[in-house]
């Protein structure tokens, strides 16, 4: 239950916090994402990369959402621990 509450804060507040520098880094923002174990997102960066005026590379999202992703499967997997 606790992982949920904080998943769900996190989910929230990296939607709100995107802005227009992180939208040009979109591999950043999804490998940020990813680690975190969170889901893509980029269906809700999109609109507010937009509002910014920039525009969100979805394809570079996934590829830095994939990288982290696998970055977190590989350390919740050895326990957390290098």
């Amino acid at each position: 239950m606790r992982s949920a509450l904080l998943l769900a804060v996190v989910s929230l507040t990296a939607c709100a916090t995107i802005d227009a520098t992180q939208c040009r880094n979109p591999y950043d923002v999804g490998f940020r994402d990813g680690i975190f174990g969170l889901q893509r997102q980029e269906d809700l960066y999109q609109p507010v990369c937009s509002k910014n005026g920039a525009q969100l590379d979805t394809a570079r999202y996934v590829e830095g959402w994939q990288e982290g992703k696998y970055e977190f499967d590989r350390r919740k997997a050895h326990g957390g621990v290098d």
